[in-house]
């Protein structure tokens, strides 16, 4: 399932379709996706300017603006799911920088919601396992929704810090990893990104949540969740299996993976000597090295 680099490389590419623009058509080809889409969801979306694009976790947020008293701002949260993605059409003759150029597509067999821009350009949401989701709230009400009200802090984001992490894991019996992949400690983590952070901050994936919550390993720990997360971010998130990029271009952090995937190979950190090893924790494969990693 796609995670927060990921998620934030799609809000990216889709900003420049969408922010300032007006949607002018909305082709919904099925009732639901992995819940049933909103009552009138393509009529209540048609018509509407969009402000701007934001991501809370892995949820990307499409903020339009009031139509009338009546119906004042309105927020399309859309999640991804496992497989999907959005791809951009950009309208005949067009040549944005950034932006992948072809013909205007044909329906596809998975192409569920098609969104039409003002100025031409096609947005196509497709979905072959249909994981993903889509719904409607008010602006108003966003951070109370069933999807936002009980989510952590942003790990990028002031909010989040060594002394808000150390907080959330004291008392904690589970082991870290656990605690790290629960949304309610730290928003957008998954298990690729947490096993990445907890092999920088040298905090072994059994370790207890409550001993990592000092203030020398939470630091550590925070830094390396920062850190991993912007390097993600700046490489174009990770390729694995169905992400793609709203372009069509393939991420590419999984090449400076340290530790996920790698069983059995070297362990990179300099002078440490030990082989990566893979468990399994609550049924999802751990990947970390035994030898720096306590």
């Amino acid at each position: 399932m796609p995670e927060l680099p990921e998620v934030e490389t799609v809000r990216r590419g889709l900003a420049p379709a969408l922010e300032g623009r007006r949607i002018v058509h909305v082709t919904q080809r099925r009732p639901d996706l992995r819940f049933p889409l909103p009552e009138r969801f393509a009529e209540r979306l048609t018509g509407r300017l969009v402000s701007r694009l934001d991501r809370r976790a892995k949820y990307i947020l499409v903020h339009m603006e009031p139509v009338s008293p009546s119906i004042g701002e309105e927020v399309l949260i859309m999640h991804l799911g496992m497989s999907g993605r959005f791809t951009i059409h950009g309208p005949e003759g067009a040549r944005r920088p950034g932006l992948f150029h072809r013909g205007m597509p044909g329906a596809e067999r998975h192409d569920h919601i098609v969104f039409d821009m003002e100025d031409g350009t096609r947005i196509v949401y497709a979905d072959h396992r249909r994981f993903g989701f889509m719904d409607l709230v008010a602006g108003a009400e966003l951070d109370a929704s069933a999807h936002l009200a009980a989510l952590g802090p942003e790990p990028l984001g002031n909010g989040f810090s060594a002394v808000v992490l150390a907080e959330r894991l004291k008392g904690r019996r589970t082991p870290i990893k656990a605690a790290l992949l629960d949304q309610r400690t730290v928003a957008g983590l998954g298990n690729i990104y947490v096993c990445e952070a907890l092999w920088r901050a040298g905090i072994s994936p059994n370790r207890s949540a409550a001993s990592v919550a000092g203030p020398v390993r939470s630091e550590r720990l925070a830094a390396a969740i920062r850190s991993v997360l912007s390097d993600a971010i700046a490489a174009g998130g990770s390729t694995l299996r169905d992400y793609a990029h709203t372009d069509g271009e393939l991420g590419y952090f999984q090449h400076a993976f340290s530790v996920y995937d790698r069983e059995g190979q070297a362990c990179s950190k300099p002078g440490c000597g030990g082989t990566v090893k893979r468990i399994v924790q609550s049924g999802r494969s751990t990947f970390y090295c035994p030898a720096c990693q306590r």
